[in-house]
């Protein structure tokens, strides 16, 4: 028994089978593979059988939600009332939420079950998931290897058939960078398509919930169902959200983001790829065209000077005063705060908070901050001048496939040039998608990337479905 799409569960249930045992056969797979991988931090297995029954007796009764049996996992940095949750760090452990996350409550109205929380990067700061305080999570493709990051456990649980669908969180990439190497769908919403609230925050502008699946169609439906206005969270948009299917047509200019396809560095499989893909799709109707992209080498820099200068404040809370850990040897109010975030917090977190920190502090703002707010604004105009005359623009999600564990973390400027496809579509708010088309020299799974403009997550669902079509025949 597999299930690789929610269409094989609802197949499942249609030919006289339950939800009950769509729950137990994954709960079999966690046990089998968790141990080696450590992709679940917790299991909800008394939980999920419970809500097992419960949807089985709604679909006898035709009342049953657009979800019912799909089964999903949920990234450590999203919140579930009356549940654990620890952003993967020693800060938070023990923490409990107090509410659950709008996105989340969205599928739980749909009769979603949720199976257990995931392994990530600490607060979401990585690219690699080996830096949690909860262990290395490894990749289920070849365990020597990472799974990306942050959502690392997010991707590695739909990979392993341990759901039907993960949620993980994207500020730079954190999910189409672990859905590259993990070989799934990862989507990345607009800014403010999907609420925020219940996120716990790294960045608060560049943020954004999403999913990862092992098709499209199942990234779509759970987006339609999570996205939407939110009165919690004043950044989410108003605007309608519309689903490829009500389209007329779809857009047939795509942009080849030339200097990312042919970058110094990047595997020479991936740039001939691109090449066959150009081929292809000119013979089914596409117009493709080759653009240049003068901002390539600044949205690494400009992404970590504005992404720790959010976090340094966002993690500000986190002090030993109020919740979380608290170093009991400390004496007074400012060795707790001292000693607490020393010891409550990971290598890298403290790295990025004292990063931001600088770059906000007094004589070094506009020297950094300033600037790179000034650099974000232009790399979204000339964004958005690609997107007008070509609807989608196409690139790699990653340089290459998963990397060794351990390879990369003794040197932190390698590990952040992982984002540097990514983090484009994080910097300008724009919609994303990472498609498992690719493989590199070794055989290892690289992304096939689709980003679209803003509140046309529609055309990009469409494009994606024949673009995936066209390159797969």
């Amino acid at each position: 028994m597999k299930f690789h799409t929610y269409a094989d569960i609802q197949e499942h249930i249609k030919s006289g089978n339950s939800v009950s045992e769509v729950v137990d056969h994954y709960l079999e797979v966690i046990a089998a593979k968790n141990q080696e991988l450590n992709v679940f931090l917790e299991v909800f297995e008394e939980e999920a059988r419970n809500e097992a029954q419960r949807i089985d007796k709604k679909i006898a009764n035709n009342s049953a939600g657009k979800l019912a049996g799909m089964v999903i996992a949920i990234k450590d940095n999203i919140c579930y009332a009356n549940h654990e949750i620890n952003a993967s760090s020693k800060i938070l452990k023990g923490f409990t939420s107090q509410f659950t996350a709008t996105a989340l409550q969205r599928l739980l109205d749909e009769d979603a079950i949720i199976i257990g929380r995931t392994n990530c990067d600490e607060f979401a700061m990585g690219s690699s998931n080996e830096n949690s305080a909860m262990g290395v999570c490894k990749n289920p493709i070849d365990p020597t290897r990472v799974p990306g990051g942050s959502s690392g456990g997010s991707a590695a649980a739909v990979i392993g058939n341990m759901c039907t669908v993960s949620l993980g969180s994207d500020t730079g990439g954190s999910i189409r960078q672990p859905a590259s190497f993990c070989n799934t769908v990862g989507f990345k919403p607009g800014y403010g398509r999907v609420s925020r609230y219940g996120l716990i925050a790294y960045a608060s502008s560049f943020d954004q919930i999403g999913p990862f699946s092992n098709n499209i169609e199942d990234s779509e439906l759970v987006y339609s169902v999570m996205a939407g206005n939110d009165p919690m969270d004043s950044t989410s948009s108003t605007a309608p959200v519309t689903l490829s299917n009500e389209l007329k047509s779809s857009p047939k200019k795509i942009a080849f983001l030339k200097p990312a396809i042919k970058a110094q560095g990047i595997d020479s499989e991936i740039e001939k790829y691109f090449e066959k893909a150009e081929e292809k799709l000119t013979k089914a109707g596409y117009e493709v065209t080759w653009v240049e992209f003068n901002w390539l080498d600044y949205l690494v820099p400009i992404y970590y000077i504005l992404t720790t200068a959010e976090a340094s404040s966002n993690l500000a809370r986190y002090d030993g005063m109020h919740f979380g850990f608290r170093d009991k040897s400390a004496k007074g109010i400012d060795d707790i705060y001292v000693k607490s975030r020393s010891k409550g917090f990971g290598e890298e977190v403290k790295r990025r908070i004292l990063l931001g920190t600088f770059v906000l502090s007094s004589g070094f703002y506009d020297s950094y901050f300033g600037k790179a707010q000034k650099i974000r604004r232009l790399v979204k105009e000339d964004t958005e001048k690609i997107l007008k005359e070509h609807p989608i623009i196409a690139l790699p999600t990653t340089p290459s496939g998963a990397f060794k564990l351990e390879e990369n973390t003794d040197d932190p400027i390698k590990m952040y040039l992982q984002d540097i496809f990514t983090v484009q579509a994080n910097i300008t708010g724009k919609p994303a998608i990472s498609l498992p088309l690719m493989t590199d020299s070794q055989g290892l799974p690289v992304g096939f990337q689709l980003m679209a403009d803003s509140k046309k997550e529609d055309e990009l669902f469409a494009v994606s479905k024949e673009i995936n079509k066209l390159l797969l025949a």
